[in-house]
């Protein structure tokens, strides 16, 4: 957004005071979006129709909205959601052929939320397909590309929704993290990226890959703003019986009047685990080094640091990969060519159509995840992999119930290597697979989890640090990043940019 509105609570103030206008903030995004799309490929769908219309009804209204703070949080934010969440009338594609030009009828929980606190819903974001990539290399419709080197990956799967934000067309945006696809492409794009608590945030009207693991999440440029938004779509859902009935604060409001001075007295009482098994063999010696200067302003602010240890974290990618690759084996079972989506002509009889439509609808990387999901739940192996990979996926719940005891929150890289060229591991999936090993432990155990940007390599690609936390500990991770993001604010912005 422009250099005057440099947060959502400053905008949205502005709109009500009416400094500016909900469309002023809009069109703003919608004119960068289409401008920075043929660079970036962020975006499958801008709405600018119905994004302006919304806005000036908005503006219309102005004066209505003013007198009822809470309900208007938002009021005019323009916000983009990954084209995996569905918009009543925008297409829901999932970056894949197979659902193509989709136009729910509904929206979800987290939109319909969006839009009673008054944000303006601009578009979908690309993705890789069915939220199934770390690199966003994977959609139907084109690798996105990030915004700090135009030929390397903005990281994924929610690449569309990061490399908005870091370019400044959007304040905020949404996306899902299944095994870090939010907090993985917040690190390669130094943007700000939070997986609430599995069950913080209805998933009802997102598209499932994972079910157990899946989680909306959000991103922005920072902690407050992810904070204010957390506080608009958190909550229990009667749509989605995975949704806890778990208060929810007002996250921003925690932040409220909190400098770099006084946290230093706030973080006396914190602890920080550090788990020196994490910072070994495949971690990029510029993303150790920036981490660990991390750990050193915590210390100077006050906190402790102590030594905690994950046991089980060295078995998370192989008990994620089967997992994940099991539940998506079944939850897309449903695209067939027989109900919605794609079909392929001239199948001479069912079975050939339904093999047809899903050997031309779905990439390479989700017919592999859907055959190695449905090997490792078919007969004869089920014991050996599933029930073996959910035993130990307890065990790593337990690691971080027993780390948990000594330390309030714990820090970790966000990802091994900062952003990776186009194409440098797309033909070798082990080696992209391991570009998750620091988030998916998160997914695993339902914790929440937040990424940073904490510097720059020497080639001027940003660089992420991850806390982790106990269930429904996100006012923590909020202010133990608002410590930090306060003492070391990220001011650099990409080359590419709005």
């Amino acid at each position: 957004m422009p250099d005057n509105l440099p947060n959502l609570e400053n905008l949205t103030n502005s709109i009500r005071s009416g400094a500016t206008t909900a469309r002023a903030a809009v069109e703003y995004s919608v004119n960068a979006a289409d401008r920075l799309n043929q660079t970036l490929n962020a975006f499958l769908e801008v709405d600018r129709t119905g994004a302006l219309r919304r806005a000036d009804e908005i503006d219309k209204n102005r004066h209505q909205a003013g007198t009822e703070k809470a309900s208007s949080v938002l009021i005019g934010i323009p916000i983009a959601l990954k084209d995996n969440i569905c918009v009543r009338g925008l297409q829901t594609s999932c970056g894949s052929k197979i659902l193509g030009d989709y136009h729910p009828p509904y929206n979800a929980t987290v939109t319909e939320r969006l839009l009673q606190a008054g944000a303006v819903i601009v578009g979908k974001t690309n993705c890789d397909e069915f939220a199934m990539g770390s690199s966003n290399e994977n959609s139907a419709f084109g690798v996105v590309r990030n915004p700090w080197d135009l030929t390397r990956v903005p990281g994924g799967s929610s690449g569309g929704s990061a490399a908005a934000v870091a370019a400044g067309i959007v304040p905020a945006a949404l996306g899902s993290d299944t095994g870090g696809s939010v907090r993985q492409p917040a690190s390669l794009c130094g943007v700000v990226g939070l997986k609430p608590t599995y069950g913080r945030n209805s998933r009802y009207g997102l598209v499932a890959f994972a079910s157990s693991l899946d989680q909306i999440g959000i991103f922005a440029r920072r902690v407050r703003d992810v904070a204010q938004v957390l506080g608009v779509i958190a909550g229990r859902d009667v749509q989605d019986a995975t949704t806890a009935n778990v208060p929810v604060p007002d996250y921003a409001a925690l932040l409220d009047g909190d400098s770099s001075d006084e946290f230093a007295g706030k973080l006396k009482g914190a602890r920080i685990g550090f788990p020196p098994a994490l910072f070994g063999a495949g971690l990029d010696e510029e993303v150790a080094s920036a981490v660990k200067a991390v750990v050193e302003v915590y210390r100077s602010l006050g906190a402790e640091v102590v030594e905690v240890e994950l046991p089980h974290a060295s078995y998370a990618i192989a008990t994620y990969y089967i997992i994940a690759t099991a539940e998506a084996s079944s939850n897309l079972a449903r695209f067939d060519g027989v109900r919605y989506g794609f079909r392929a002509e001239e199948a001479p009889e069912l079975r050939q159509m339904y093999r047809r439509t899903r050997e031309e609808g779905f990439g390479a990387e989700v017919k592999r995840r859907i055959m190695l999901g449905t090997y490792v739940l078919s007969a004869g192996y089920y014991d050996a992999y599933y029930r073996k990979a959910q035993q130990v996926r307890t065990l790593i719940k337990e690691d971080f119930r027993k780390a948990f005891e000594s330390c309030d929150a714990i820090i970790t890289p966000t990802a091994p290597t900062a952003a990776f060229a186009i194409g440098e591991k797309v033909d070798d999936p082990l080696a992209m697979y391991l570009n998750d090993i620091y988030t998916v432990t998160a997914n695993l155990a339902g914790v929440p989890g937040i990424s940073v940007p904490c510097g720059l390599t020497s080639t001027r690609l940003p660089i992420g640090f991850q806390l982790l936390g106990p269930y429904w500990s996100e006012p923590t991770l909020f202010k133990l990043s608002y410590a930090y993001e306060q003492a070391h604010p990220f001011t650099e912005r990409p080359p590419v940019s709005a």
